[in-house]
């Protein structure tokens, strides 16, 4: 296991020159195993060069999700039996399934459904009370994932932007918010985001507010820094004190959903009493706060964009920390289902395949975007608009000759659907700030949009005990 602070190791030991002889070992058997398996159902075996390969875990991942395959301790047989127990979608869903090699792109959607919450975590949501049902896509990232480069790179399309919708113009409009689309599932989803941006999906990932938390758990937290105390209301996210901190169950979900997030910087506020929160008015709320001594991030979406990019770091480097305890391991897989649905393309094998190819990938390394947005009235509510020509630059550099044209572009401003301009890829993204207005009860602030790596001061970032 790394134990370095970099994640490489300190120094061999025959100890652990051993252990990587028997993970070799493995791995060769569950590969030979794997193409027996594909024999047996009449699929030809991939050749495959003859290389040293560690043991390792692909996690690609929303706002909240990881998925995990390896082998340990029960083989192939075992972990293809946990891999099948992840529920599947019952309806169909348009996707182009990737061509072996080449970049793919999964579709990583944070549902709000809050079923199968109980207690505190489910009156804090609003599920005890029934005011919150249904579903709809709270979090919104396309992973890019390219097996020869071995990168990632992730787009994050907050939930507010405004698109051109392709059904239930009747009960939306002609353009609404992307989030609308997703209360039958992700069928709607994928077509809306390949209509109004040119992007082909070719698998989708889905976890609801329970599946996050089981997720949380099975890997015992992950750890945050948090650079001041912070406090959400709505979210119900309160941390008193400050440094890397185990982030676990409930308090995981918390960070993950906080996009009304208040921080202390003189680093000791007065705490709110949250009992009183019950009868108070938001603006009231915001008063509370903030004479408390607290400074709210106005970012809102963009701000929560950023703290679950830190969370998706935190949860991968806890889950490779644990790749030497088969106990911790079982539990994760165990949980995994829960809360979490896959589309029937995913493979086993497929999988076991992307994990060899990322055995040395550093989080680091992963590029974060948000898309380009600017804030707007339409019909007299608060959105997000796509700016252009920024938006296209960053989707021609991420999505290269695969990109498409839209269909149906989306809106601007105003309510126009102009398609967007012809742009040549370059080597690197401009960066640049907008103000959001997107939050009801108090001041906005100015964030970075399109960062890669930028995590401003006042939210947590991954850190080690």
């Amino acid at each position: 296991m790394a134990d370095g602070s970099n994640g490489a190791p300190r120094g061999p030991s025959e100890r652990s020159s051993g252990a990587k002889r028997r993970a070799l070992a493995n791995e060769s058997r569950l590969v030979a195993l794997g193409d027996a398996v594909d024999r047996q159902s009449g699929k030809a075996p991939k050749r495959r060069k003859k290389r040293r390969r560690e043991r390792t875990w692909l996690i690609a991942g929303v706002a909240v999700l990881v998925l995990i395959v390896g082998v340990l301790g029960g083989g192939y047989l075992y972990a293809n039996w946990r891999f099948d127990a992840i529920p599947r979608f019952n309806k169909p869903i348009p996707i182009t399934y990737p061509v072996p090699g080449q970049p793919f792109n999964i579709l990583a959607v944070g549902s709000d459904s809050r079923a199968g919450l109980t207690g505190a975590v489910a009156a804090q949501t609003g599920a005890g009370g029934g005011s919150v049902v249904g579903q709809r896509s709270d979090v919104i990232k396309i992973v890019r994932v390219d097996p020869t480069a071995r990168t990632i790179t992730v787009l994050s399309i907050p939930r507010d932007t405004e698109v051109t919708l392709l059904a239930n113009q009747a009960l939306y409009g002609q353009f609404n918010r992307i989030n609308v689309n997703y209360a039958n599932g992700p069928a709607l989803l994928v077509r809306t985001i390949k209509a109004n941006f040119g992007i082909t999906i070719n698998h989708v990932v889905q976890v609801n507010f329970n599946g996050l938390i089981n997720s949380a758990v099975a890997i015992g937290g992950v750890y945050l820094d948090f650079r001041y105390p912070a406090i959400d209301p709505d979210s119900g996210l309160e941390i008193k004190h400050t440094g890397c901190q185990l982030v676990n169950g409930a308090a995981a979900l918390e960070v993950a959903r906080s996009r009304h997030y208040y921080y202390a910087l003189n680093g000791h506020p007065v705490w709110p009493n949250r009992q009183e929160f019950k009868n108070m008015t938001d603006a009231a709320i915001n008063n509370e706060i903030l004479n408390d001594g607290f400074v709210y991030d106005g970012s809102s979406d963009f701000g929560r964009i950023d703290r679950q990019t830190s969370f998706l770091r935190a949860m991968f480097e806890r889950v490779k920390s644990k790749l030497d305890n088969p106990v911790a391991m079982n539990g994760f897989l165990s949980n995994l289902p829960k809360g979490i649905t896959i589309d029937n393309t995913f493979s086993l094998n497929e999988l076991i395949g992307l994990a060899l190819k990322f055995h040395n990938y550093n989080t680091n390394a992963m590029q974060t975007y948000t898309l380009p947005e600017i804030p707007a009235t339409v019909n007299g509510a608060d959105v997000e608009v796509v700016e252009q020509p920024q938006a296209q630059q960053l989707l021609v550099n991420i999505f290269g000759n695969t990109l498409q044209r839209p269909t149906n572009p989306p809106p601007n401003a105003e309510s126009q659907t102009p398609m967007p301009p012809v742009i040549a890829p370059t080597t690197t993204t401009t960066v640049r700030t907008t103000t959001t207005t997107k939050h009801h009860h108090a001041p906005t602030t100015t964030p970075t949009i399109n960062p890669t790596l930028a995590v401003p001061p006042f939210d947590p970032v991954p850190c080690s005990p």
